[in-house]
């Protein structure tokens, strides 16, 4: 093959610096429970991988209205104190006032309760502190800016919990105090008149999981009954809490499971302007077929049947992937009054100008992201960084906008496998922390500082992180995943060798790679518009109920190409064997990785594609390593054939190579190709003795190698 051109032989598939966790497959389980419930045994090891694998339990989880849940006013101590402070609000006349949050749980908290108060008569108002100027949380200024105005009642939404101060200096100002938040709880509880935080209700309460929204939507329709003036109320306010609840990763368990089922086929046919406008510019078309939730779902003794549901609802990832991020760019990079005008007009063309302005700030937060991500990764590359011995990278640059960092850091963290710490250089108006809760309380800043963003991995937790760090840092906040931290621009180095001491002790080597958690194996000819549709059955996916992940062994990727402004990668997947298949797939943000090698085993979850009217399954890739396994090339024409490329006509065969079955690709000269599964590279020459050993990744090699498994029907 002289016409081919040489490769260098060193070269090596780049691929994503990944380590998978898959679940300890139970075949026969899966297979008893699946013939009880109709499902697919695939689905059925889903379910026992969730701890879900009683009949009992499935019904409560496919079916969750059947469940029988509590009265909220006998979960949370204070609801019946806060209902009454606020009928007697009502009552009077008297002023109340929300101070919210700028993410999307603050911001649609606010708007629900903006939206319940006025329906039900009272006299409200709203402010939110600035993301870039405050930080987040009540605050004196707004403490007193209420009390100027003659605020007789304040009520906090998505924050507060921590507000040792402000809510103190409410009180001495004579102003009313009801906090309403779900963050964890510090050591000493404001002496607020009431406090509505599931974290105070018994773990295990199914309201343990409400975000912000779900604590002001539970007041809110708690207040509306005493009052009884409830009707019309519930699914307006039902459609913003299940966009915050989303939005904010709230867990999809408990009630949110339940009233997110119900606001998510709500949302398509919303009674609010706001909504329909995002809807409408985000592009988000809900499904339409109607299919079972579980097709021949029976119960013990032969109760039940099917249960038969619509699909014309939205799914999750439209309010997380779609919605969500439009509502949280104005937080971060704009005022949060445009989303709660968006959510609280009847107007349609008002709601119609506020989201098209939700759609431009989300555009200009997607540039934003991209150029802070691409500065940020040249840095590390240049930089030297040796993760292994740091287990955990601090990316600190000037210019950087602070209210977009954070999602920088989330992509940092798929990249290199570590917790980030990223921050940018601000200078003289001090420094605040992102999700401040819990923490210390800011001093007096210096003329430049360092305000920044964390996120972690499953084994290292941010907050404990930032603690450790403490005596470094002029205010901190956040959890176990996620955090903010602001600090005097010296303290930088020390901060990053005091984080590393802190890492190493609580990280391995092996916990430095991202975490890919998958299911179940499957073959592709099982992946089909009926499994995608059983999966109808898990929804609403999402934290703590994530959806399917299904692996495959030794799949063939037979084209792939970048598409799209955001470098994916699109393929096609094939797997040969009792029953050949082949499956289009994308991975988002993949480019980089072009071309994977031809033999691989992928990870992924599935989702549905529609194409001129057409709607089949597609793979979105979550995962990808060399294939783990030798899969024999199987033809399923014949042994030899021959065929053209590049105007050149070639001759290929399988043959017997010790052990393994090989392709050789055979040139007019005599030169022979030979390609072994699972390699990256194969031998060219006239004989195995003097052949030169060739890169396969080649677009020239890569594309005669399909051609060749074409003309074999493999």
């Amino acid at each position: 093959m002289a016409d081919l051109p040489t490769s260098n032989s060193s070269h090596l598939h780049r691929l994503p610096n990944q380590r998978w966790q898959i679940y300890a497959p139970q075949p026969q389980q899966a297979e008893q429970f699946a013939r009880k419930i109709g499902l697919s045994p695939l689905l059925a090891q889903v379910l026992i991988n969730r701890g879900i694998d009683t009949l009992t339990e499935v019904q409560g989880f496919v079916e969750p209205e059947s469940l029988v849940l509590p009265q909220p006013m006998d979960e949370f101590p204070d609801l019946a104190v806060s209902v009454k402070l606020l009928r007697e609000a009502i009552a009077k006349g008297n002023k109340i006032a929300i101070c919210g949050d700028y993410d999307a749980d603050g911001m649609t908290s606010t708007a629900l309760l903006l939206r319940a108060l006025r329906a039900l008569g009272a006299k409200v108002d709203y402010a939110i502190p600035s993301r870039m100027r405050e930080g987040y949380g009540i605050n004196d200024r707004i403490v007193e800016e209420f009390h100027s105005e003659g605020v007789a009642l304040i009520l906090t939404v998505d924050n507060g919990i921590a507000a040792l101060g402000p809510v103190k200096r409410a009180r001495e100002l004579g102003v009313q105090v009801i906090i309403t938040d779900h963050h964890d709880l510090p050591p000493q509880l404001p002496p607020a008149d009431a406090i509505l935080n599931p974290k105070l209700i018994a773990e295990s309460s199914p309201y343990r999981g409400l975000a912000g929204v779900g604590v002001a939507y539970v007041l809110a329709i708690s207040l509306a009954q005493s009052l009884q003036k409830v009707g019309g109320l519930v699914n307006p306010l039902l459609e913003l809490f299940t966009l915050g609840t989303i939005a904010d990763l709230a867990p999809l368990t408990g009630v949110n499971r339940r009233w997110v089922k119900r606001g998510l086929r709500l949302l398509p046919h919303s009674q609010l302007a706001g909504i329909q406008a995002l809807i409408q510019v985000a592009g988000v078309q809900p499904g339409s077929a109607e299919t079972p939730l579980i097709p021949n779902f029976k119960l013990k003794g032969g109760h039940g049947g099917t249960a038969p549901t619509t699909q014309n609802s939205l799914k999750p990832e439209d309010i997380g992937f779609r919605l969500g991020p439009r509502i949280n760019a104005v937080g971060r990079l704009a005022d949060p009054q445009i989303v709660i005008e968006l959510l609280t007009t009847d107007d349609r063309d008002l709601a119609l100008k506020r989201a098209m302005e939700c759609e431009q700030i989300n555009q200009r937060r997607q540039e934003l992201c991209q150029e802070i991500e691409e500065e940020a990764i040249a840095w590390c590359e240049e930089s030297s960084l040796n993760l292994q011995q740091e287990r955990v990278l601090v990316v600190v640059r000037p210019g950087w906008h602070h209210g977009v960092i954070g999602i920088v850091a989330s992509r940092l963290v798929e990249r290199y496998g570590v917790p980030v710490f990223i921050g940018t250089f601000e200078g003289g108006h001090g420094g605040t922390a992102e999700g401040g809760h819990g923490g210390t309380a800011p001093t007096d800043a210096p003329s430049q500082i360092v305000r920044g963003s964390a996120r972690g991995i499953p084994e290292f937790n941010v907050f404990d992180g930032l603690n450790f760090c403490a005596d470094l840092l002029t205010k901190f906040g956040g959890h176990k995943a996620a955090g903010g931290f602001s600090m005097p621009a010296e303290n930088l180095a020390k901060f990053r060798s005091q984080l590393a001491v802190f890492a190493n002790q609580c990280l391995q080597p092996e916990h430095l790679k991202p975490l890919v958690s998958v299911d179940v194996q499957a073959d592709l000819s099982e992946i089909n518009l009926e499994l995608y549709r059983q999966i109808d059955a898990l929804e609403p996916c999402g934290i703590e109920n994530k959806a399917p992940v299904f692996w495959t062994p030794n799949v063939c990727i037979t084209e792939q190409k970048i598409v799209g402004k955001g470098n994916h990668l699109k393929l096609t997947a094939s797997q040969t064997g009792k029953v050949s298949a082949s499956l289009q797939g994308i991975a988002w943000r993949w480019g980089e990785y072009f071309p994977l090698p031809g033999l691989v085993d992928i990870a992924y979850r599935l989702r549905e594609n529609s194409f001129n009217g057409k709607v089949s399954v597609q793979l979105e890739l979550l995962g990808v390593r060399l294939a783990t396994g030798e899969a024999d090339f199987r033809p399923l024409v014949s042994g030899k054939a021959e065929f053209d490329f590049a105007d050149r006509t070639y001759a290929c065969s399988l043959s017997r190579s010790g052990d393994r079955t090989e392709l050789r690709i055979r040139n007019s000269v005599g030169q022979v190709l030979a390609v072994s599964p699972g390699k990256t590279t194969g031998l060219l020459g006239n004989s195995r003795e003097n052949a030169r050993e060739i890169d396969l990744s080649k677009p020239f090699f890569y594309s005669l190698i399909q051609a060749a498994k074409n003309a074999l029907g493999i």
